[in-house]
């Protein structure tokens, strides 16, 4: 029998397909890390904190998907009509069979004077070292003075003075205080960092509350973050709020989200010192040392394992599903209710329509027998001189036959 070309063709399911494709996608060289430019449309926040958009320019788009975990690094998430440039790489959305581009990394374009100036001094001072692993210092452990550069007046410094004093109270705090925001702060905000750093602290904490990329633009200025590296001591940066990121928190030798958090991480915790002696005292050396050595045996083994059967691809797809079956159910939600309620607004219908009280407001009555009680439906039933109740829309009145 002559066999056709098409019968030598293999014959694959969907899923095979799928990933036949996803395969060829994910090994391509320049579709594994690449760079794209376009404009962002249909912009979505899940409940989850991943984001879901478009990029596209004049001639295609793609679908966009980003992680929270990564999106978390980002400085400003991108709006709907943003030009953005995005760095990832290229796989299958395989419930659906999207291609779609895995973002790790969001760079604005077009973006305003003080946005180019925060990255052009970003990349001349990381150029310098300002910003190298290797120039960041530990906390102290036990710290016994901590010096605040703040203001004098507001809630930071109160939230550091409550945190401290719950957590730590042995530790003193010494204030520099300054101007935080407008022109003149800057200076201001370099001479309290070095005239603190005179007298005998440990460790320094510089804080302000949020605000925006203008409020908190004095902590991106070149003095302060010069400042800041030449400490004598290790600086703690509490500028902003959790998402605000400034040239300060890049220099500094640890960022805290908020001057709060900077507390914490200031000082240890009292009751868990305490917790930590009682149990040294219970325990011997040799026990510690041999559960040390069994949880690094197990640390070392399961590691081992992760990197050998890493879950990376089926849990991205299955974190996409989530949100796409959580969008379903809420839709599906939304209709069952809608179906409901105009269900029920039909019975209220026909209950109005059926209710005798409505039959009355239409100039009907109900005429009873007064003695018996017994409804009158036709003239017989009464003779002259009858006594009757008669109950219309708005009340009852007697009356009597002639």
């Amino acid at each position: 029998m002559q066999q056709t070309l098409f019968d030598l063709a293999p014959t694959l399911t969907v899923a095979q397909l799928i990933k036949q494709v996803k395969a060829v996608v994910e090994n391509d060289d320049v579709l594994r890390d690449v760079w794209v430019r376009g404009e962002v449309s249909n912009f979505i926040q899940s409940a989850a904190g991943h984001l879901y958009f478009t990029l596209k320019d004049r001639d295609a788009a793609i679908k966009c998907v980003m992680w929270r975990s990564d999106a978390a690094r980002v400085w400003r998430l991108p709006r709907n009509g943003d030009a953005i440039q995005v760095r990832g790489h290229i796989s299958l959305y395989e419930a659906r069979g999207d291609l779609q581009l895995y973002i790790g990394e969001i760079q604005l374009t077009g973006a305003g004077a003080l946005w180019q100036e925060f990255e052009r001094l970003r990349a001349q001072l990381d150029a310098e070292g300002l910003f190298a692993p290797e120039h960041k210092r530990s906390l102290p452990q036990f710290p016994r003075v901590i010096g605040v550069v703040t203001s004098r007046d507001g809630a930071v410094l109160r939230d550091i003075r409550n945190v401290l004093a719950r957590r730590y109270p042995l530790v003193e705090i010494l204030l520099a205080p300054t101007l935080v925001q407008g022109d003149s702060a800057p200076p201001l905000i370099v001479g309290a960092i070095q005239t603190i750093n005179q007298f005998e602290i440990d460790l320094l904490i510089v804080a302000r509350g949020g605000g925006s990329l203008e409020d908190l633009w004095a902590f991106n200025d070149e003095r302060v973050a010069r400042a800041i590296y030449h400490s004598r001591v290790p600086v703690i940066s509490a500028v902003g709020h959790e998402t605000d990121f400034t040239i300060a928190d890049f220099v500094a030798d640890l960022r805290a989200p908020t001057p709060s958090a900077a507390a914490e991480l200031a000082v240890p915790d009292a009751r868990e010192l305490r917790a930590q002696v009682r149990s040294a005292h219970l325990q011997l050396v040799a026990a510690i040392q041999a559960q040390v050595d069994d949880a690094r045996m197990r640390v070392a083994q399961a590691r081992y394992a992760l990197e050998h059967a890493s879950p990376q691809a089926r849990l991205a797809n299955a974190r996409q599903r989530v949100d796409d079956l959580t969008r379903r159910l809420d839709a599906r939600m939304r209709q069952l209710l809608a179906l409901r309620r105009e269900k029920l607004n039909g019975v209220s219908r026909q209950l109005a329509a059926l209710n005798p009280e409505a039959t009355l407001t239409r100039g009907y009555a109900i005429v009873r027998e007064k003695n018996t009680g017994r409804i009158v439906r036709s003239t017989t039933q009464v003779g002259a001189r009858a006594e009757l109740r008669v109950r219309v829309a708005d009340g009852e009145f007697d009356a009597t036959t002639k």
